[in-house]
Formats: structure tokens, C-alpha cells, sequence
């Protein structure tokens, strides 16, 4: 299922990362790689924060929505 859709305060696997080649690279750069764990920390409107490597980041439902857990 996509990021978007994770509880608030649950804490789950990356899968894979879709999209186009730069979305995807972006992604990877910010810490969204296969294999990490991620949790979602609050969600207004669809968009996310969450933690992922250590670090507290900010995403679109857009993009949430390319990643797969």
C-alpha cells in the first residue's frame, strides 16, 4: 500500500519507490530507499511528515503516494 495511507504514529517497511526517474532519485536522496524503516509522525490534508534515516521530512500526498510499504 502507498505511504499515504499509514496510520499516524505506525512505523513500517519501504517496498519500493515508484515514479519517474527523477522523482525516484529525489526520493532516494531524501532517505525513501528500499529496505529503510519509516514512520509517519502527522498527516494534514493528505500530506505527510515523517521520520526516515534519522531525519524529519515533509512530503506531498503526491509523492507519499509513490511509495510503496
Amino acid at each position: 500500500m502507498p505511504l499515504s495511507m499509514v496510520n499516524v504514529g505506525e512505523k513500517t517497511m519501504i517496498k519500493k519507490v515508484g515514479g519517474k526517474e527523477e522523482v525516484r532519485r529525489f526520493l532516494e536522496n531524501l532517505g525513501f530507499v528500499a529496505g529503510s524503516m519509516v514512520t509517519v509522525v502527522s498527516e494534514i490534508n493528505g500530506n505527510l511528515i515523517v521520520n526516515v534515516k534519522d531525519s524529519r521530512v515533509a512530503i506531498g500526498k503526491e509523492m507519499a503516494n509513490k511509495i510503496i510499504v
